[in-house]
């Protein structure tokens, strides 16, 4: 495919507008404690006691009209990914984040990942060209393009863009494994992407596999595909009836999201109709060491979190691909849900248990289990998660077959004009837990609980949920 030079992406990339503090303390008189769910008027906020809403900045300048994704961290700053390009925001005072830069950059998902002085974007959404300045185009078309882009953030105030790599079928994810030992300095990507057509010349079935880039942190223009593994030899989930009216069994036709966990050599990937275990020991030969399936209850396997000691992998449902209301009494406490496995040391996953708010939202509230990330704290595994529409949850998977919810946070339903909404991800960084939300903005919240209150002292560096770190644990 055509590749414009970089030079005119980059100056179209840089559609800077509306930048500055545009935040405001949000816990106020108007917050309700202890009501959620449908007893919340249109964007009123609720919350469990323990749960502060430290902060927002609403959506501004040439990003206000773009859905907000996913989130990465590094030092005292979140970068913020958006179907209309990236936001970076100034941490150091978490009850006043502040706006350093927006980039303008269309291509949902845009979803998004930091390595010292790069940033990497996902584009799933086939565009005229591989510019900043690129129209949608459709996928039928030889000449569209899909997958990652590279920016150069070393001066945060001013990214550049500088490199495209093509990826078959685009990156609707993708997933950050640091090379280690002689690969030291080298990043790879791997890129997840779905949903072949015939009519696709870029995206043929079958397509079983995931895209691996490899980028040379000291020389990130070189970068390239180098390999494409084929994860279903089998052809995967064939799907088939799904567990509700609204959707079916997902055919495994690719990955939708991978989780790495480089310190034990292993990656978790959530794969449409499949939830797998790799060996990526050699991360340019990822192998699958275990294979897993769910046809009474998943539709989509969505995405996977392990715990701190590798013992236990979250997988996450997205029934209704985020688009439907799934989290009421009629679709129940299985459905649209986490599933938690016990995981062995030789690799293998044992279904324990499902977990999904307690809290049932009205039938205009899209809502299903979505991301989030480890709160580390020894002795017990806690995550907080986004759920769409229902907001952000604190859970307690200790015991794996009795999850119980800690804490919320949560809006009422959106504006009946404004259509799907809610906290797209929801992580927790040195001692915060922050939120991307798709039509509200960023949030910041605090959790308050002593059960959490030696994770707060912990600090990290940078912080790519996709890419687990080996937490400590205090």
């Amino acid at each position: 495919m055509r590749r414009p030079t970089l030079a005119v992406v980059a100056a179209a990339a840089l559609a800077m507008s509306g930048i500055g503090a545009t935040s405001a303390t949000a816990d106020g008189p108007g917050d309700r404690i202890g009501v959620s769910g449908t007893d919340l008027a249109t964007d009123e906020i609720g919350r469990s006691k323990n749960v502060q809403h430290l902060a927002n900045i609403a959506p501004s300048g040439a990003l206000a009209e773009g859905i907000g994704t996913d989130l990465a961290f590094q030092d005292d700053k979140a970068f913020v990914g958006n179907y209309d390009g990236f936001s970076i925001i100034d941490l150091k005072n978490p009850r006043k984040p502040k706006t350093i830069v927006q980039v303008k950059c269309p291509g949902s998902q845009n979803d998004i990942s930091v390595s010292g002085d790069l940033l990497y974007l996902s584009t799933d959404s086939s565009r005229s060209d591989d510019s900043c300045a690129s129209t949608s185009q459709s996928a039928t078309v030889k000449d569209s393009w899909e997958g990652i882009k590279i920016f150069d953030i070393s001066d945060l105030e001013n990214p550049q863009y500088i490199k495209s790599v093509e990826t078959a079928c685009g990156s609707h994810t993708h997933t950050l494994v640091p090379g280690k030992g002689a690969d030291k300095g080298t990043d790879y990507l791997y890129v997840s992407s779905y949903s072949p057509r015939a009519e696709y010349p870029d995206c043929q079935t079958p397509h079983d596999l995931i895209s691996i880039v490899k980028v040379d942190t000291a020389a990130p223009t070189d970068a390239s595909v180098i390999a494409t593994p084929n994860l279903f030899p089998d052809g995967g989930n064939p799907g088939g009836p799904g567990p509700t009216p609204i959707a079916g069994r997902s055919a495994t036709t690719g990955c939708h999201d991978i989780t790495a966990l480089p310190s034990k050599d292993l990656a978790a990937g959530a794969c449409m109709g499949d939830g797998i275990i790799m060996d990526i020991s050699d991360p340019e030969a990822p192998e699958v060491i275990e294979q897993v399936q769910d046809n009474e209850n998943f539709a989509f396997w969505h995405s996977a979190t392990f715990n701190a000691d590798a013992s236990k992998v979250v997988f996450t449902d997205e029934l209704g691909g985020g688009g439907a209301a799934t989290c009421d009494a009629a679709t129940g406490p299985n459905r649209g849900a986490n599933a938690i496995y016990d995981l062995s040391e030789a690799g293998e996953l044992t279904f324990q248990s499902y977990y999904k708010i307690p809290r049932h939202q009205t039938d205009t509230e899209n809502c299903v289990a979505h991301n989030g990330s480890i709160i580390p704290v020894k002795g017990k595994d806690l995550m907080v998660q986004s759920w769409y529409q229902g907001g952000v949850s604190v859970w307690d998977f200790t015991d794996s077959a009795n999850p119980k919810e800690l804490g919320y946070f949560e809006r009422g339903p959106l504006p009946a004009d404004e259509g799907i909404g809610g906290t797209w991800s929801t992580y927790y960084y040195n001692g915060h837990m922050y939120s991307s939300d798709i039509a509200r903005g960023f949030d910041v919240l605090k959790f308050n609980d002593p059960a959490t209150k030696r994770a707060d002292t912990i600090r990290m560096g940078e912080l790519n949920v996709q890419s687990q770190p080996k937490y400590t644990v205090r």
